[in-house]
Parts: structure tokens; sequence; C-alpha cells
């Protein structure tokens, strides 16, 4: 039997655990989502664990497998927590709804359900078809919005798109000179590559690799190099920019050829079809799940009308004004989640409406 229960506080405090330790496999984990699992007996945990790596052990493995040997006899008399329902499929590793069976586990609360199409709803049902009592919905909006990248990618099959850009106090980008202007401050900057360091890959077009000549890379933090997207229909810029050093996987949307060399990968585009969409096709095939789109004006501008995104992080120096210069983007169709101040920048995310 399957009850969606609300506002109960001891599965709300185990279920902020489980987010936390959720959290804590971030940028190692992806594609899968993150997940975090507590194991309860009468209000005591013996039981933590998290997904921590792709392609190991999953949250609820983990979480079973660190039950002190003295407390292993109470497993079958506890309640599992886990963030994400568990899954029924044979992936990387085995069902964990099956492991849940094996234990003899008579409670499971659940975050919420995985959207996926190899579980979505399948792994509640077989633990309910062996008499687990499964209770769903707890703190659900915050266990999606904790792995909102996988969710977007497979609800509606495309990346998570998250827009930035760095404006004066009066809403310029850059000169209309092909002089740069440094806009953020280096405690920003280094945030931004914080940024580059949670997505799968980041998206510029031809005229910010011409003129920026950009490494998109995340020097300025640890972790993963993202995937470094640049559009360049016909295949003007030079070999020499710093995207073309082979460094990361770079792959280049154009009209003219398909080829890969070594993490250079040319994926041509039809002239007349939308190129916005048959780039989310693209990444959606090659299983990229974010893009953090660092494009000039005519970018981000085509990405907002086409109303493909889900985020914007703009970030303004409050104290910097220009005479004249390259507008920032009109962002539309757009709340305000958040602000926060980083000496003279002030970041504000945006989610869309």
């Amino acid at each position: 039997m399957m009850h969606s229960i609300t506002n109960i506080t001891a599965h709300e405090i185990y279920m902020k655990r489980c987010l936390q330790l959720a959290l804590l496999g971030a940028g190692n984990v992806a594609p899968n989502p993150m997940v975090g699992s507590v194991l309860m007996y009468e209000n005591r945990i013996i039981g933590e664990g998290y997904h921590e790596v792709y392609g190991q052990a999953h949250a609820e493995v983990n979480c079973i497998a660190s039950v002190a040997e003295g407390d292993k006899h109470l497993i079958n008399k506890s309640t599992l927590y886990v963030s994400l329902e568990p899954c029924v499929h044979y992936g990387k590793t085995p069902p964990c709804a099956d492991l849940i069976i094996k234990y003899n586990i008579p409670r499971v609360v659940i975050g919420c359900r995985d959207s996926y199409k190899a579980v979505d709803g399948k792994g509640i049902e077989k633990l309910q078809n062996t008499g687990i009592e499964v209770i769903t919905g707890i703190l659900e909006q915050e266990a999606r919005e904790l792995n909102k990248r996988f969710f977007t990618f497979h609800e509606y099959k495309r990346p998570y798109i998250i827009l930035k850009w760095a404006e004066t106090a009066n809403h310029f980008i850059g000169n209309k000179t092909n002089e740069r202007l440094l806009i953020s401050n280096e405690s920003t900057n280094r945030l931004v590559h914080k940024w580059r360091s949670e997505e799968a890959a980041i998206l510029v077009g031809t005229s910010t690799a011409l003129l920026d000549n950009p490494s998109l890379s995340n020097r300025l933090w640890t972790g993963k190099q993202p995937i470094r997207l640049v559009i360049d229909r016909e295949l003007k810029l030079p070999e020499s920019l710093h995207l073309f050093d082979k460094q990361q996987s770079t792959i280049i949307f154009n009209y003219l050829k398909n080829n890969k060399e070594n993490n250079l990968i040319h994926h041509q585009i039809e002239k007349k079809k939308d190129l916005l969409s048959q780039i989310m096709d693209a990444c959606y095939q090659l299983n990229i799940q974010s893009i953090l789109v660092e494009g000039g004006q005519k970018t981000l501008q085509s990405f907002i009308d086409s109303n493909l995104w889900d985020e914007a992080r703009i970030i303004t120096n409050t104290t910097l004004s220009v005479a004249d210069g390259i507008s920032s983007p009109i962002l539309y169709n757009a709340k305000l989640d958040k602000s926060i101040a980083l000496g003279d920048d002030r970041i504000d995310t945006y989610k869309v409406l």
C-alpha cells in the first residue's frame, strides 16, 4: 500500500539527511542522479550511504553495507529512507529494489519518483508487490530540485540550460570595440569556475570564441572539466584558439563536416533546420545533461527567445558603468530566485516562469 504523506516532521528530518548525503556525490555521479539513503531503527540511524561514483554502488547499497555488525539483525525491523525511488533495472549495478527485498526491510520512505523510463514507478510497484510499505512525496520538491538536471533531461529530452553573463551597472556586457571589458571580480570569477565544474558542458558562439579566445576550463576550481560546445557554422574560427587545444572534449556544431580527432569533434547540422533544436537533440543523444551558456548577446538572446532555458545567473558589477557598449540580453518570462553579493558584484539567479 502506498501513502502520500506530507508535513511529517520525523520523515522530513531523515529525508533532509538523505538530501545532505546525496549532495556529497555532486560532480562524481553524472549522468546518474545524486541519491542519499538512511536506515532508521526506533529513531536511531544505523546506516547511511550515498551514490559516490558513477558506475559504482548506489546509495541504498552503501547505506546497508555501512550497518555495524552488531546492528545487522535490526535491518529487517528498520525503515529505509531514500531521496529517489530505488532502481529496478540492471545498469552498471544490480537493482536496489531487489536488495531491499532481500533484506526484508518492511518500510521504505521515498523523496520523489524516478522519471527515468527504466524505473518510473516500477521500483515502487515492485516493493509494494512484496508487501513492503512505501511512503512517497517526502520533501518531493527539494528532492526534484537536487536532481533538476537529471529530471529535465529525461522528462524534456534535452539538457538543463543555465544562461550566464556579467554586466555593468547600466546593463552592458561588452565594449563596442574588440577590447575586452573586465566586469566581474576575482571572487566571482572563481565562483564561475565552480559553476563550470558542476555542469556537463559549456557553450559559446563564434564571436565570443574569436574575440575572447576563452579556454572554458575550470582551472580556478577543482573537478571534472566540462565538455566545450562551440557554434561555428562555417568553420571560420582559427585552429590556434584555446578552444581547439584538445585538452578537453570539444564539439563544434557546423554546416560542413562530421569527424572526430582525439578530443575534437565536428558535429554537422542542417542549414534548413532550427540550430538550437539540433544542438539540443545532439546533446540528448550524447547524454549531456546540462549546459552552461556563456556566449555573447546574440547567442544568449537566441536561447531566451526560443524559451530554451531553465535558469539564468546574471552577475552585475554595481559600481562599474560605461558610456556605451553591447547591451545585455533581455530576459523575460523569468522570476528572481535568489541574490547574493560578492564584493561589488551582485549575482541574481532567475528561474523560468
